[in-house]
């Protein structure tokens, strides 16, 4: 169990690299058990390299990461999943072959606390409906659900989601925020990668702006309800 006062997830000078080419430059970020964090910024800033960082899939990395207190430098990717933190990707990787229960039952349970199946169909009814239907017939938004409830199996109470409503059409964001209201309900701690402002703003408790990887502007949900067109200004939207 973690310490009391203990973040869930603290990153200090957080550098890296792809090949020899560095995409970050000392990211500082904290996310407190139960909270939604945000990064923000344009394409290319560095937000998912740093969510790859997190979870171990950046193989050229440096600085202190702590999952629960407890440094994560040099720890495989499974082991850190063992730690209790869950990814999604942005690319979904939805096997095509296998119908939506297969895929929901893919990812092994790492530890006590993941959610059944039948409590997911509860949070995605649409799910439901096509359990049977295999990958390849799910539209974007029903692959960008299955996609996050696959990783609610494992016990994992830290979601790394990367880009959750890339393309997708409003009413199935709007479930998707509802969704993610409902996760929070149960106690998930969320650290999100968002392009879309508007959704980011509804869902999430704090901010930080990632820009040419480093962190360039850190706010909360108070300071974007008083400070809204500087903010929106800062991000380009």
């Amino acid at each position: 169990m973690p310490e009391q006062n203990v973040p869930c997830l603290e990153v200090r000078g957080l550098t890296g690299f792809y090949g020899e080419t560095q995409a970050l430059h000392g990211i500082d970020f904290v996310v407190q058990p139960g909270e939604a964090v945000c990064l923000l910024g344009r394409n290319g800033a560095g937000k998912t390299t740093t969510l790859r960082a997190v979870v171990g899939l950046l193989a050229k990395r440096r600085g202190h990461i702590a999952i629960d207190g407890r440094p994560t430098q040099g720890m495989a990717p499974e082991d850190i999943a063992r730690l209790g933190v869950a990814y999604c990707p942005e690319e979904r990787g939805i096997f095509a072959s296998l119908d939506v229960e297969e895929n929901l039952l893919l990812p092994p349970v790492l530890m006590p606390g993941g959610m059944t199946i039948d409590e997911i169909y509860m949070l995605f009814p649409n799910l439901k409906l096509r359990r049977k239907s295999p990958g390849t017939r799910l539209s974007g938004g029903e692959q960008q659900m299955l996609a996050i409830a696959r990783i609610l199996r494992t016990g994992a109470k830290l979601l790394l989601l990367d880009e959750p409503t890339e393309g997708l059409a409003p009413v199935i964001i709007e479930e998707i925020g509802e969704a993610i209201g409902i996760l929070r309900q149960r106690g998930f701690t969320i650290l999100m990668v968002e392009q879309n402002f508007r959704f980011a703003s509804g869902v999430g408790d704090r901010f930080y702006v990632i820009e040419e990887g480093r962190v360039a502007e850190h706010f909360d949900r108070q300071t974007l309800a008083s400070d809204h067109a500087r903010i929106e200004a800062l991000l380009g939207v």
